[in-house]
């Protein structure tokens, strides 16, 4: 059976069988491969480093506070109705702020600020002005820079929704996962559909440049027809991006995923269904399918940037700035510079420690070598922009790609005679079923993670 969108092919006998476990590539090498034996001093080099290229900067700073699980999250998370909680935190994340500060050039702009979670929205007013203050009286911000936020729309008025914009947030995420009552219950996420269509309004009437929404599939008692009433009422919505995640149910390393009983998640050939729907959905509503996971209007930056080539992939996912090296704030936030990655402390106690000693409060790291280097640029290639130039690659780094990576390329071609890719000699260029399956083609290049043990999330 072949499925055809907009854009895209859907041949689900291709599809189940590449559909293995293998990295999301938010970066390269994965977060897998960071180790305790990176040091201190190995990240203060990277940023020095990083200084004598003045690059542009993004920051990112987790806020790890919910008030009730999600049982699907998998994130990093703090589960307290003690708001007090958020007190100490947020003088240990200044604190992070300033010192960190100290050792990058404040000549560098800051075109990027996320703020993630957790649940951003679960600090209060007062609490989200000083942290921001903050961080602009640290930082170069650039007039033009993008301020995100993520919110829980259960928690949120239209005072904190108007709060926001006034005080410099000009982008906006927040996370719908579904819109049928059941799957909601069954998550431990119930937000009535009249909440989510009211705060789509606060936001729209507050004129936030960028709406970003989530949906999850592959969550309990979903099924083809109940996800395509959620996928038509987010139409309704009409955020500017749609993250249609994968559902990756893995309660051996996200305990509160227990809470959900393995025999309630659609079948694999019923998530089939829902992604083949999804796409159909969305690509003829005028949404373009950015790839894997991520769609956007036409006219929305991540769609133009991957048509102009400069779309990339960091640890928050698909971005618009190629160019800026990520720094991380906050516990378990994760840096990511040109020649190393460094991730915080995931515990509190061991977050507030280091700050204590003076110290950098990180646990693990990774220095990249060249050919770290040279693959996470063909890796990104294929992620964010479905082709590869080989000059691109040839020119950069003063090597002959084809003698480089005949191995991979011999691999290749195995997935050529599928569909997935054309191969030609300049070009190393992703089809429109490749797309969706761009993860497998992505980790033929790597040469790291497929050697671990590691259980990865599978594709679909």
């Amino acid at each position: 059976m072949v499925f055809q969108a907009p854009g895209v092919n859907f041949d689900v006998n291709l599809i189940k069988k590449y559909d293995t476990p293998t990295p999301r590539y938010t970066s390269y090498p994965p977060a897998t491969e960071l180790s305790e034996s990176f040091t201190q001093q190995d990240f203060r080099d990277a940023i020095s480093t990083s200084n004598e290229r003045q690059s542009p900067l993004s920051l990112y700073f987790h806020i790890p506070f919910c008030q009730s699980a999600c049982y699907f999250c998998g994130c990093n998370v703090v589960i307290s109705n003690n708001k007090d909680i958020a007190i100490p935190y947020l003088e240990y994340l200044v604190r992070d702020i300033k010192q960190t500060a100290l050792l990058l050039d404040t000549s560098r702009k800051v075109s990027q600020i996320h703020w993630g979670g957790g649940t951003p929205n679960y600090l209060n007013t007062t609490q989200v002005e000083h942290l921001l203050k903050n961080i602009t009286s640290n930082f170069n911000i650039d007039s033009n820079a993008e301020i995100s936020i993520e919110i829980n729309p259960r928690y949120v008025d239209k005072d904190y929704i108007f709060f926001l914009r006034d005080i410099g947030f000009n982008r906006i995420s927040f996370g719908i996962q579904d819109f049928n009552p059941q799957v909601q219950a069954a998550v431990n996420r119930v937000q009535p559909e009249e909440m989510l269509f009211n705060v789509m309004e606060w936001i729209r009437k507050a004129e936030f440049e960028s709406v970003n929404v989530d949906l999850i599939y592959g969550l309990p008692y979903q099924t083809l027809h109940s996800f395509q009433k959620t996928v038509k009422k987010t139409i309704e919505l009409d955020p500017d991006r749609i993250a249609v995640f994968n559902f990756a149910y893995v309660p051996w390393v996200k305990p509160v995923q227990k809470n959900i009983s393995q025999d309630t998640l659609p079948t694999p050939q019923e998530k089939l269904d829902i992604i083949q729907m999804t796409i159909d959905e969305l690509t003829t509503n005028q949404y373009l399918f950015i790839g894997m996971d991520h769609f956007a209007k036409f006219d929305d930056e991540l769609a133009i940037a991957q048509q102009n080539g400069t779309l990339w992939r960091n640890f928050q996912g698909y971005t618009t700035n190629a160019q800026a090296e990520l720094i991380g704030f906050g516990a378990t936030s994760i840096s990511m510079l040109q020649e190393a990655y460094a991730q915080n402390h995931k515990k509190l106690k061991d977050y507030y420690q280091a700050i204590d000693s003076g110290i950098l409060p990180i646990c693990k790291g990774f220095t990249l070598n060249q050919d770290d280097m040279i693959r996470r640029d063909v890796i990104m290639c294929i992620m964010a922009g479905g082709r590869l130039e080989k000059e691109d690659i040839e020119a950069k780094y003063g090597i002959g790609f084809d003698d480089y990576f005949s191995a991979e390329l011999q691999t290749l071609k195995l997935l050529e005679a599928d569909g997935l890719v054309n191969l030609f000699s300049k070009q190393i260029n992703i089809t429109e079923i490749g797309r969706l399956l761009v993860r497998n083609i992505a980790v033929i290049f790597d040469n790291r993670s497929p050697k671990r043990e590691q259980k990865f999330s599978r594709a679909i």
